[in-house]
């Protein structure tokens, strides 16, 4: 990719001012401002934010609904201004932020064209020679002599993104375009962004899918919270993502027979709680593991309150596909008496691509019952990146199975 920057975005903040009362006087208002009352609360939306996009970048900006992205958008499309910091843009710049901006809607399809084209830099002359290829991207050829208020949403934006692509830009903002219209015109998306990312045109995109970033992106930034949390490249930034939903939904990764586990555990750990206490599972290795960095280790530490045997057994599960990817029920490093038990396990995962796995660790007696069990929260999660040049049909799945075969190695600590 060029170094050539496109756009430059340094130390943004924005804030924005929410109305807590309302004042109809003018007394009120003065009265209220001596006594030092706002009437206001305000929401810190961006902060600090500051990154370069070259020529020839395809940028994906990822994050939770509220977390900044479609703001950062507007200013760095000039609808809104910062508060504080800068953004310089070298080039043209045409935005597609929101559905019907630049539109109006007892306009007729055909008329908005025109309006929308004219709105970013075409003539009518250069419309009319477009207006064909217009109409064939959108598919909506017996729909544009009727208002455009008679159109649905994804109508609507079909039309709209048919005339954004062709605009003379050195710089394309799209926000969500992906997530609007049907099977059809998501095909068509894709295609325009594959043959932009040939011809290496600059482009910044708005996603919460993930499959969309990793496709067409050499670049992404996760923001949270109105700060950039990660900035680098789409495997590093769609597995933050991917972890930080997993972790903030609360998700439950188990399939129907390990629920049916988890809910006798629950039940006995009420009836017996003080057999087993103080269960902690320690993930040693990256919980963002790339492709080729295959060994992963977890440490385990409980307390045997009662002079009995137990063992430990544990299932790393595909959170995607809701399978078990490894079982361990076995009794690996039975152990004897009261006290505090530490035990590590390593692991090569040079089989596995592209997966989300849980770790379910339980501790059980030598009958095989389940006396205490680390889910949910305290259930570490494990990230695969997918390698690197997959073809279409390794994109789409995780591959490899965790056998047992001595790859499992235990230690007593």
């Amino acid at each position: 990719m060029s170094q050539e920057v496109m756009v430059k975005v340094q130390n943004v903040e924005k804030t924005f001012h929410l109305p807590t009362e309302s004042t109809n006087s003018l007394k009120r208002t003065i009265v209220n401002y001596f006594k030092g009352i706002k009437g206001y609360r305000e929401q810190h939306v961006l902060r600090d934010i500051s990154f370069n996009v070259n020529r020839g970048d395809f940028l994906g900006i990822v994050g939770r609904n509220g977390s900044g992205k479609s703001t950062l958008l507007k200013i760095i499309s000039q609808i809104y201004t910062p508060d504080s910091g800068s953004v310089e843009i070298f080039g043209k710049l045409v935005s597609f932020i929101e559905l019907g901006v630049g539109f109006n809607p007892e306009l007729t399809g055909k008329e908005n064209v025109y309006l929308n084209g004219a709105l970013i830099g075409f003539s009518p002359r250069e419309i009319d020679d477009m207006y064909d290829d217009i109409v064939d991207f959108a598919e909506l050829h017996d729909f544009m002599g009727q208002k455009l208020k008679n159109y649905s949403s994804g109508m609507q934006v079909r039309l709209a993104f048919s005339v954004a692509i062709r605009a003379k830009s050195d710089i394309l903002v799209l926000d969500e375009v992906l997530a609007v219209g049907d099977e059809a015109f998501q095909r068509k998306c894709n295609d325009y962004f594959l043959q932009a990312k040939e011809q290496q045109k600059t482009i910044i995109l708005v996603t919460h899918s993930m499959d969309a970033v990793r496709k067409y992106c050499n670049k992404a930034l996760l923001i949270d919270k109105g700060k950039i949390k990660v900035f680098g490249t789409p495997d590093e930034v769609a597995n933050q993502y991917s972890l930080d939903n997993v972790f903030q939904e609360g998700a439950s990764t188990v399939i129907e027979d390990q629920s049916e586990k988890l809910e006798e555990v629950v039940e006995l750990s009420e009836s017996q709680p003080t057999i087993i206490s103080n269960l902690k599972v320690s993930l040693n290795s990256n919980e963002l593991m790339q492709h080729n960095d295959n060994l992963v280790e977890f440490s385990i530490q409980y307390d045997v309150n009662e002079d009995i045997e137990t063992y430990i057994a544990f299932s790393l599960t595909d959170i995607d596909r809701n399978i078990w990817m490894y079982n361990d029920n076995s009794f690996d490093n039975l152990s004897e008496g009261k006290g505090m038990k530490k035990l590590r396990y390593r692991c090569s995962l040079k089989d596995i691509n592209q997966c989300k796995l849980q770790l379910i660790v339980s501790v059980r007696n030598k009958n095989h019952d389940p006396l205490a069990i680390a889910s949910g929260d305290q259930a570490p999660l494990i990230f695969i990146s997918p390698k690197e040049n997959m073809s279409e049909s390794e994109r789409d799945s995780s591959t490899g199975i965790i056998t047992r075969n001595g790859q499992w190695i235990s230690i007593n600590s």
